[in-house]
């Protein structure tokens, strides 16, 4: 059995507005330093015990990470954020 801190849930947002989590066996630490390696993968490939997973990296608009990734610092990251609102689409103002 994996320890909650070996796996890291991973939510991808894709341009349709539909979304995804999985739940992949590395630190959410060793998954944040490969992100951005990953996105400039054409495909991400996640192998399933029942079958195998292809995403398409220009679809993805939005990833989510739990648990937090804090250690990951630098320009255009901000720490202590709350969200206020959730994304709406096609909402007439």
């Amino acid at each position: 059995m994996q320890t909650q801190d070996s796996s890291t849930e991973v939510t991808f947002h894709y341009i349709d507005g539909k979304a995804e989590s999985f739940d992949i066996p590395v630190t959410p630490e060793a998954f944040a330093t490969q992100l951005q390696d990953l996105l400039k993968q054409p495909m991400l490939t996640l192998h399933l015990f029942d079958k195998t997973v292809f995403i398409c990296t220009t679809q993805i608009i939005k990833v989510e990470v739990k648990p937090p990734v804090t250690e990951v610092q630098g320009q255009g990251i901000f720490d202590n954020v709350q969200l206020v609102t959730a994304l709406s689409h096609g909402s007439p103002v």
